[in-house]
């Protein structure tokens, strides 16, 4: 890794703008090491020591021998996952749905936040949803301005959706305007990650079958880690955020042509 320089920007901050400033240089290089970023930031080890422990206990890097690492991202039971951070999804859902035109066909991925996305469509404006999941289109079958077609297959209890070949092979059956995948790692370097390689196929057969994709991501997810990757960034269109990710982080996307949306501000 490359030494960071130091920058007049980065003198005399905060600890909590400084920490923000540590966590936009971990997700961009991956690794970071206190001895450089004690000279750029013109403090002491032990301050950034102390910088990386606060982040780390809020799950935003680990600690290593001498600096910090990303956190690995693991996949948590899907029982446990709908109960987290229920105002943050609700949160980015209100800002996905907001790209969403009257008329369009979505295809939605299955995952917590896209439980989220479906609930907070708007009414009356003739959508056409296409998912692998049964919790969503079940969600959706009362709404009598949507079509609900459901893809079949193996469900996947840890994930919550159809997946497999015979998923994969009705996907690429079909013509969408939007996707929404569901999101378990994403960077400005490489693209879009999951966690599973069929999970993975199945998420590249839903960008591959839509005109526009819609990666709608909690903070967690920007920079992360996993092991099997479903697209390119050039694939990405669009990307959800929460209030709170960093600007750098947004910055990144930005300049590889990638739309970047912010949700508004909670206290979840």
């Amino acid at each position: 890794m490359a030494k960071p320089t130091p920058s007049i920007d980065d003198r005399n901050v905060l600890p909590q703008e400084r920490q923000q400033r540590i966590l936009a240089r971990l997700r961009n290089e991956g690794r970071v090491l206190a001895v450089e970023l004690a000279e750029a930031f013109e403090v002491s080890e032990d301050s950034i020591r102390r910088d990386l422990r606060e982040l780390a206990a809020q799950g935003l890097c680990k600690r290593v021998y001498g600096g910090a690492l990303l956190p690995a991202v693991t996949l948590t039971p899907l029982k446990q996952r709908r109960t987290e951070y229920p105002l943050r999804k609700q949160a980015l859902a209100r800002r996905a749905v907001s790209l969403v035109k009257p008329g369009q066909t979505l295809l939605i991925d299955a995952g917590t936040t896209n439980v989220a996305i479906a609930a907070a469509l708007p009414i009356g404006i003739g959508l056409t949803v296409i998912t692998n999941a049964p919790h969503i289109a079940q969600l959706l079958l009362d709404r009598e301005d949507f079509e609900v077609q459901l893809i079949g297959g193996r469900i996947s209890s840890s994930i919550g959706g159809a997946i497999g070949a015979q998923a994969v092979e009705q996907v690429k059956r079909l013509r969408a305007d939007l996707c929404f995948p569901g999101t378990c790692a994403i960077d400005a370097a490489h693209g879009l990650w999951g966690f599973d390689s069929e999970e993975a196929l199945f998420k590249r057969a839903m960008i591959e079958a839509s005109d526009e994709t819609v990666v709608v991501a909690t903070d967690d997810k920007l920079g992360a880690v996993a092991a099997y990757q479903v697209a390119e960034l050039v694939r990405v269109q669009h990307l959800v955020v929460e209030h709170s990710a960093d600007r750098t982080t947004r910055t990144a996307f930005s300049k590889h042509g990638v739309m970047v949306h912010r949700a508004e501000a909670v206290s979840d």
